[in-house]
């Protein structure tokens, strides 16, 4: 899918732009409802079927949530994340005693190749990794206010967003903005991506996880608003963190034509989750991490499970609000 050359766009390109990280909340995008074809059929099995969707008009946040953003929630309200607190062993019997301590799951990079099929051989849990520290205890996010916040869970973005005085986008609003008018690309920006002509979402260059040569800038997350917005004036909608979504996760979506959906039932999510991690939820839009020889998941189309209770340092989200 890394093809020769850039598609030029039908829409609006909007070049990076400099913020103001003064401000307490998000600053928002008002997106006119409309009917698109939401899935992908070209590359992974989860993002089937395509379908029609009809979503009503709704306001989203042009950035990711930052870390300054988040700490102004934890200041006024003294919110406690969900990594930040121990876990009851009567809930997880059987898990060994250092993995009930508060602490989340960082990316570890390795020295050399390794056997690709076991994600433990770059994720690691590390006791004391939350928001303020994300990759472990000895990690600040100093010098970072304008960087995405990680290590939350869906728990802790639904807890902001109410406070934002907002809530979680849907599965299927998420994608309708990411595509900033496009139908049926594979990316926010068209159909090809040629680096050569400008990054244009902050990834993984070299063969993850061993070698990150961070042509595009950075190695880790890039303050929001670095690479071009998409036709919606939305940033890093593609790369940088995954981003949390309402909707409970099945692996692939319904074949048949949908107004709002507010994706599948608890109880459906839960026939495809283990019981030491229980339903899971929704993440869009790749991250950092993301490579084309593993992971080619900067795109619109592009989902992912997401436990519950736990973060990591690549997974993010930005919130909606209802228009009348």
């Amino acid at each position: 899918m890394r093809c020769a050359s850039i598609l030029s766009l039908s829409v609006l390109s909007v070049a990076p732009v400099s913020f103001s990280y003064a401000a307490e909340l998000p600053e928002f995008v008002e997106i006119s409802g409309g009917t698109f074809l939401m899935g992908e059929d070209r590359i992974y099995q989860e993002e089937t079927k395509i379908h029609q969707v009809t979503v009503s008009s709704f306001a989203i946040s042009r950035t990711e949530v930052t870390n300054a953003q988040f700490r102004k929630f934890v200041e006024e309200t003294g919110y406690v994340t969900s990594v930040e607190k121990p876990l009851d062993p009567a809930d997880y019997p059987g898990v060994p005693k250092d993995l009930l301590q508060p602490g989340s799951m960082v990316f570890a990079q390795p020295a050399g190749a390794v056997d690709m099929g076991d994600v433990r051989n770059w994720w690691r849990y590390i006791a004391g990794a939350n928001w303020q520290h994300p990759t472990g205890p000895e990690s600040s996010i100093d010098g970072l206010d304008d960087h995405p916040v990680t290590q939350v869970s869906i728990e802790d973005a639904r807890a902001y967003a109410k406070w934002a005085g907002g809530r979680l986008p849907t599965e299927a609003e998420w994608e309708f903005a990411a595509r900033g008018g496009l139908s049926r690309k594979a990316y926010v920006w068209g159909d090809t991506y040629d680096p050569a002509q400008g990054w244009k979402a902050n990834s993984w260059q070299g063969q993850f996880p061993g070698e990150d040569l961070a042509d595009d800038g950075y190695h880790g997350t890039a303050p929001v608003g670095q690479f071009t917005a998409n036709g919606y004036g939305l940033y890093d909608m593609a790369g940088n963190v995954w981003e949390h979504v309402s909707d409970w996760w099945v692996p692939g979506h319904p074949d048949k034509a949908q107004k709002d959906p507010s994706g599948p039932p608890m109880k459906l999510a839960a026939r495809f989750a283990s019981s030491a991690t229980g339903p899971m939820t929704v993440v869009k839009g790749g991250s950092w991490l993301c490579a084309p020889n593993f992971c080619l998941r900067y795109r619109p189309a592009a989902r992912q499970p997401a436990e519950g209770h736990i973060g990591s340092n690549h997974i993010g989200f930005r919130i909606v609000r209802d228009m009348e």
